[in-house]
C-alpha cells in the first residue's frame, strides 16, 4: 500500500494489509464494485485503497439507484 489516506475522500483508509505478518483487512472480505474505481485518480488505482466509509457510500448509492441489490 503506497498511501494510507482514501484516494476518493482523502480520510484515513484504514487499510491493515501491510500492518503485519499476517497481512489481514476488512478490504480482504468485500468485494469492490468496478465502477467505484472510475472516482480513483489512475495514478492510484491499485497502490491507495478506498475507505469502507467510501465504499458503503457508493453501495448505497448503487442501491438507490437501482444499479444493485
Amino acid at each position: 500500500m503506497a498511501n494510507k489516506y482514501c484516494p476518493i475522500c482523502g480520510e484515513v483508509n484504514g487499510c491493515m494489509s501491510s500492518a503485519g505478518e499476517h497481512g489481514n483487512c476488512w478490504c480482504d472480505m468485500e468485494e469492490f464494485p468496478k465502477e467505484i474505481f472510475e472516482l480513483v485518480p489512475v495514478e492510484s488505482i491499485r497502490i491507495d485503497c478506498i475507505c469502507k466509509k467510501c465504499l458503503i457510500k457508493f453501495q448505497e448509492e448503487q442501491k438507490i439507484k437501482g444499479i444493485i441489490r
